[in-house]
Parts: structure tokens; sequence; C-alpha cells
């Protein structure tokens, strides 16, 4: 009976660690977020989503985030690996400015106290390198502020206010910005 049991044992241990080696640990996992929130769980018949974001979670991992891993005053992918694309099923607005129906890229500029917000045309690239200004569709300005704790993971989230009033919220280490949305 030892001898069936240590094969077995052995097998198993093999195998977990070549299906590690084969799919190795994200460091920056791929999100998906809804707006509203309840979406994709609670949805009533018929209902339709406003918005879904699709963005990869960078870890801080004891790292000095804004400021130094990312720069301020330069374009940033908003998150790790591509850039964040955001599909828009109805008109909103961002700040004061309209965004038509349509897929886009996410793109932020941080700065110690307010972050740019671009909507982009182009899709489907790695980081930011290759942004390019002239697809801009939209760009606002938001205050950036302090959290009381640390954010671990590159967060994006909604929290609708009622009245088709709603902020989306992207934060991360001690930074957090609020982007104004209508719908």
């Amino acid at each position: 009976m030892k001898p069936l049991f240590l094969f077995v044992v052995i097998a198993v241990s093999s195998g977990s660690i070549q299906a590690q080696d084969f799919f190795p640990l994200d460091k920056s996992p791929m999100d998906l977020v809804y707006f509203p929130d309840h979406f994709a769980h609670d949805r009533e018949p018929g209902q339709q989503a406003i918005l879904k974001v699709y963005y990869s979670r960078p870890q801080k991992n004891g790292r000095e985030i804004f400021g130094a891993k990312v720069p301020y005053g330069k374009v940033w992918r908003t998150g790790a690996n591509e850039a964040v694309e955001i599909k828009v099923y109805q008109e909103i607005k961002l700040g004061d400015k309209s965004l038509s129906p349509g897929t886009y890229s996410l793109f932020t500029i941080p700065g110690e106290e307010q972050w740019t917000i671009i909507i982009n045309r182009d899709l489907d690239y790695w980081g930011a390198y290759s942004y390019n200004q002239e697809m801009d569709v939209l760009r606002i300005t938001v205050p950036a502020t302090t959290t009381e704790t640390t954010i671990e993971s590159f967060s994006i989230r909604f929290n609708d206010l009622g009245d088709n009033q709603a902020v989306m919220r992207l934060a991360w280490d001690r930074t957090m910005v609020e982007v104004p949305m209508a719908y």
C-alpha cells in the first residue's frame, strides 16, 4: 500500500509543479467592472449595462507608486499591461463632456493635485508607448485625493450617486481620483 500512496503523491506533486511552470501567476491580473456595479449579478430582464471596463491590476508590493513608478506629468496606461478598454453602451457624460456609445482606451496623466483623464479611439495596444494624442475623444481634469488606507492593487470601481449621476473611482497606493459621470 505504501508504494502506491508514494506514487500518487509524487504524480500529483509533479503535475502541480509543471502546471505552475506552464501557467505562471500573473503579477497584474485582468479585471472587469460594470456600471451599474451589480449589473453582472443582479440585472433585471432587459436591463443593459451603461459601460464596462477591462483593465489590469498591478500591485504596490512596497513600492512608491505615484511620482516614482508612475511619473507625474506623463501619459500612463492606467494600470498594467494593455491600455484600459472602456465599452460605452449609451451616451454618457464624463465631467461636462459627452461620450457616444463605442469602445475606447482610457489613459491618464497623474499629477500630485489633479489628473487628466483621457478617452482615446485607439485600441489594442500595450502600455502607452504608442499613445497618439490626435486620437483623443475627450479630456477632463479631476482632483486627486489622498486615501486614509493604502490600496495594494490598482482598482477601478463605480459609485452610483442616484439621479443619473455616478463617479468612476481610480485608486492605488494612497491616491484616488473620482471621475464624475452622468447617464
